[in-house]
């Protein structure tokens, strides 16, 4: 559960628009706006308005109040996962029970750039799926009153079951990650797993052994490099957030889940512990010695095209990558997940470790047309027939319980489940000052790309980063947020 500490009282406007990515420039008629980059995930603030006006009569199949005609807006990243599941499924099965429903369905790969000047100047939407390189700073647009209170949502009879609350329906987590200051605000529908992905077919016709040691993922860079293929490489460009992501997970992996907490939490020297000086000397070195610097050019994209093309043999994403790449992936490659292999002896977490988390943010805008409307939106997509259909399609699996039992799932999906079943209750946490503190999630990733690529070493990394965490700290603007697990 996260907790905030900071005043935000103590924040003017422009402070707060800077936070979110625009400056107003209030000199005159014809003033404008100034935008810069946010990044993406489930922030932190406070003083959002609460989800609490419902316009028309409630029942159990209309808990919100939502008046069948009134239109609503839904703002959908247009990432992976497509917005087919959008316009296919949860928009038709909203016009189910409101046909008379107008339904604006706005598809983006560039949230923040479409959407911070509406939440300026107030004509916002009604539902966003907050995702991508782009994806907006939710700390501010909380502390500005944007996102809606979904306490009504979770506390809701489920679509399928009036006698269950939505809540009771959902993985474990589920309702945790969307708190920010102790109310939900989120909601982060997809399952995720994030670690290292090979194709299994070139292992099997290799004969490589997926390493679960450090040792072992070296040697095994000896025999990738005589064929021809770089053991590993992330996207310098679009994308080092996903080796910002690898180097404190395995800094967990060494030093146990209290690493991330502390880094969460703006521990005093949190970045500057053993284990994260141990993580990032480890992979620093992996790249120095097997890596391609030509990786750090490219975007996500990109590189991922050149996974597929069996160039590089481990690549660190989430589980979302094979849907996202379907449309260029050969027959003879089989996407399969592999945890980061143990980098010491003494890591406090075992090999299997790997971690499993929630993605996908959604909201609903507590200042848009249609509060109600969007809180009902965001209960079909939790209901088995939304749920369901959104793994068929996007092969992705989403926090409702048990619906995907039966489906044919494609062997990606099926590897990481394994490797969830294999890890047991040894997973590693998510980090969550990505979306806690843009600043400091955007700043990782440039001293990630520094250090991987020998401009900085892992002890001038930790410094840097360290330093920077506690400028945050030390910063009365920041709304601070702590949790405990």
């Amino acid at each position: 559960m996260s907790q905030s500490t900071g005043m935000p009282g103590e924040m003017n406007r422009r402070q707060l628009l800077r936070r979110i990515g625009l400056t107003a420039l209030a000199a005159g008629p014809g003033a404008g706006l100034l935008s810069a980059c946010a990044t993406a995930g489930s922030g932190s603030g406070a003083g959002s308005a609460p989800a609490a006006a419902t316009p028309a009569a409630t029942s159990a199949a209309n808990p919100f109040g939502v008046d069948p005609g009134k239109p609503l807006e839904v703002v959908i990243f247009n990432g992976g996962n497509g917005d087919g599941y959008a316009t296919g499924l949860h928009q038709p099965l909203y016009r189910k029970t409101y046909p008379r429903a107008e339904i604006k369905h706005v598809p983006t790969q560039k949230i923040g750039t479409q959407l911070r000047p509406r939440f300026v100047s107030g004509d916002v939407p009604d539902v966003v799926n907050n995702s991508g390189p782009e994806a907006l700073d939710m700390a501010a647009l909380t502390a500005e009153g944007h996102l809606a209170d979904l306490s009504m949502l979770f506390d809701a009879p489920s679509v399928d079951d009036p006698g269950k609350k939505v809540r009771d329906t959902l993985v474990g987590g589920a309702h945790e990650n969307s708190l920010i200051d102790g109310v939900p605000h989120v909601l982060n529908y997809t399952v995720a797993h994030r670690a290292l992905w090979y194709n299994a077919k070139l292992f099997a016709d290799k004969g490589w052994t997926v390493p679960r040691t450090w040792d072992a993922f070296l040697a095994l860079g000896e025999e990738t490099r005589r064929a021809g293929i770089t053991l590993f490489a992330y996207p310098g460009q679009v994308g080092p957030f996903y080796q910002v992501w690898n180097l404190v997970y395995t800094a967990a992996k060494i030093g146990g889940n209290q690493v991330v907490i502390d880094i969460d939490n703006l521990a005093d020297g949190a970045w500057t512990s053993p284990a994260v000086l141990a993580s990032v000397t480890a992979w620093a070195d992996l790249q120095a010695r097997y890596g391609d610097k030509s990786y750090f050019g490219l975007d996500h994209t990109q590189t991922q095209v050149k996974h597929l093309q069996d160039k590089v043999a481990f690549y660190p994403c989430g589980s979302w990558l094979d849907n996202e790449m379907a449309k260029d992936k050969p027959d003879s490659f089989e996407y399969a997940i592999a945890p980061v292999p143990s980098v010491t002896a003494t890591d406090k977490m075992p090999a299997e470790a790997i971690m499993v988390g929630v993605s996908e943010a959604f909201f609903v805008s507590a200042k848009g047309g249609n509060l109600a409307g969007g809180l009902e939106y965001l209960r079909i997509m939790l209901s088995r027939e939304g749920a369901r259909g959104y793994t068929e399609r996007t092969k992705n699996l989403t926090v409702v319980n048990g619906v995907a039992e039966g489906l044919d799932l494609p062997p990606a999906v099926r590897s990481a489940a394994r490797a969830q079943d294999a890890a047991g209750r040894n997973t590693i946490t998510d980090a969550r000052f990505e979306s806690w503190y843009k600043e400091l999630f955007d700043y990782s990733q440039t001293q990630t790309n520094a250090v991987m690529a020998g401009r900085a070493t892992p002890e001038q990394f930790c410094a840097n980063m360290q330093k920077k965490a506690d400028e945050i700290k030390k910063d009365p603007s920041v709304t601070k947020q702590t949790r405990s697990v």
